[in-house]
């Protein structure tokens, strides 16, 4: 993961490691915000594509969504523009064929892996050394989630993503949110086709997303439960909404102002239509008084 995924996680591992955690960033050569790193161990691996080449497919991926906002899911899929999502789980199969940092990764003796899953990888190389997997995320598209928690799927009442629809659901509504569910399916078959495919040559056997994302210990979710639709959750689900809110600094000690009302006096304004209108005039005094 890259760019805002990043940036959303870095908070949470700087704080790990004032703590005293031993941290170890694992991400590839060619990135735009991870080579910005701090104080961690840092192992690189190289990739099949370049800066430029990821820039170009993003600058395309960006363009497309804006002059397609209302885009369906089969449009999507058929799109040009999803090149950038082989960039990103293609990756995954370079770490892999990078046999010195595996070799390093399974000798090291982690205890967890603490990830993003938007490019799987992270879900992959849990399972490859049967490492206990904490996912760091605001949500998880398709029904991964559900699924992968063994959490019910009230379609009639919990409205899923992008059908802007509420939890107070008509009989159409709740058809259309079923029909949009049987969509993602068979969407999201085919977006995490290349994972799976990546995932299968690592482990020389069928892996499906389903079987990645169901042997995740925790997941963290950047979401509040109160501002979310009520619906079924289970223990490993924490909810941690607001973890991103970066502490401020108090502000400075200043003059408090006190509102005072001094008049109100009522002005007579002639119309056009020759008719008077009563206008109230406030004044207001602020008097500034020192703590």
């Amino acid at each position: 993961m890259d760019g805002s995924h990043w940036f959303t996680m870095r908070s949470v591992v700087e704080k790990l490691t004032h703590k005293g955690h031993e941290v170890v960033l694992v991400i590839p050569e060619v990135s735009w915000h991870l080579g910005n790193s701090f104080n961690v161990t840092v192992k690189t691996y190289s990739t099949t594509y370049t800066l430029e080449d990821f820039n170009r497919e993003f600058q395309i991926f960006s363009d497309f969504q804006w002059k397609n906002p209302q885009l369906s899911l089969f449009s999507f899929l058929m799109s040009p523009a999803n090149k950038i999502f082989d960039d990103l789980f293609s990756h995954c199969r370079s770490l892999f064929k990078d046999l010195k940092l595996v070799k390093y990764l399974e000798e090291s003796s982690f205890d967890a892996v603490f990830l993003d899953p938007f490019d799987m990888c992270g879900l992959i190389v849990a399972k490859y050394f049967s490492l206990p997997s904490v996912i760091f995320s605001r949500g998880v598209f398709c029904h991964y989630l559900e699924e992968g928690t063994q959490s019910p799927m009230a379609l009639s009442y919990v409205p899923r993503g992008l059908t802007a629809l509420s939890d107070v659901m008509t009989f159409r509504e709740r058809v259309r949110n079923q029909i949009w569910h049987l969509e993602e399916r068979v969407f999201c078959h085919y977006f995490y086709k290349n994972v799976e495919d990546i995932a299968s040559e690592i482990f020389q056997t069928p892996v499906t997303a389903y079987d990645l994302f169901s042997q995740t210990s925790i997941w963290l979710l950047r979401a509040d439960f109160v501002l979310d639709y009520p619906k079924p959750v289970m223990p490993n689900m924490v909810f941690i909404g607001g973890i991103n809110c970066q502490e401020r600094k108090p502000l400075p000690k200043l003059p408090s102002l006190i509102c005072m009302y001094v008049e109100e006096e009522e002005e007579e304004e002639e119309t056009q239509a020759g008719r008077g209108e009563l206008k109230a005039a406030q004044r207001l005094l602020f008097v500034a008084v020192e703590e």
